[in-house]
């Protein structure tokens, strides 16, 4: 894979493009002080090394609890019995594939992994678990923590522009 090389200007593009993706070409050229030619270029190339993984919209969480309801977010520690890279890719994948789990990383020391849960309610939370700790003989341990408010949430990453 060829090594991709940065400049300030695709620095600029990626922290805009994180901040609001649904601008037009045309703003982001001119935000950046590029033709729009060349910023649709930059950002193709930029695609096409893999630093931009999805443009996604992002819901506002407290609207959408207006329409259906407030929900329970978790955090949620996981410790296994058997640590090899076999059991561990094995719970992560089943993790990963259940959509209630809207993060989930494999962390040390302490717990194995780290999961977000998003589900509607305690009912709900409780299948989630009866589904992906208590059916898993290779789950050791679970320990809970439901949200009571969000101080942040924020899914930029913070960039550096080159030197």
């Amino acid at each position: 894979m060829n090594e991709i090389i940065m400049d300030d200007i695709d620095w600029l593009l990626l922290d805009q493009l994180q901040r609001d993706a649904s601008l037009s070409n045309q703003s982001l050229a001119e935000l950046t002080r590029i033709s729009a030619p060349t910023c649709l270029r930059r950002i193709r190339r930029l695609r096409d090394a893999g630093l931009i993984a999805a443009q996604v919209a992002l819901l506002n969480e407290d609207k959408m609890a207006a329409l259906q309801g407030h929900g329970l977010t978790a955090v949620v520690e996981v410790s296994l019995d058997r640590q090899g890279d076999e059991h561990l890719n094995a719970f992560e994948a089943f993790a990963v594939a259940d959509a209630a789990v809207t993060q989930c990383y494999r962390v040390s020391p302490g717990p194995d992994f780290i999961l977000m849960v998003r589900v509607h309610d305690m009912p709900e939370y409780q299948a989630l678990a009866q589904r992906l700790f208590t059916q898993d003989a290779n789950v050791r341990n679970v320990k809970a923590f439901f949200s009571v408010k969000r101080g942040k949430f924020d899914t930029r990453l913070p960039l550096k522009a080159s030197s």
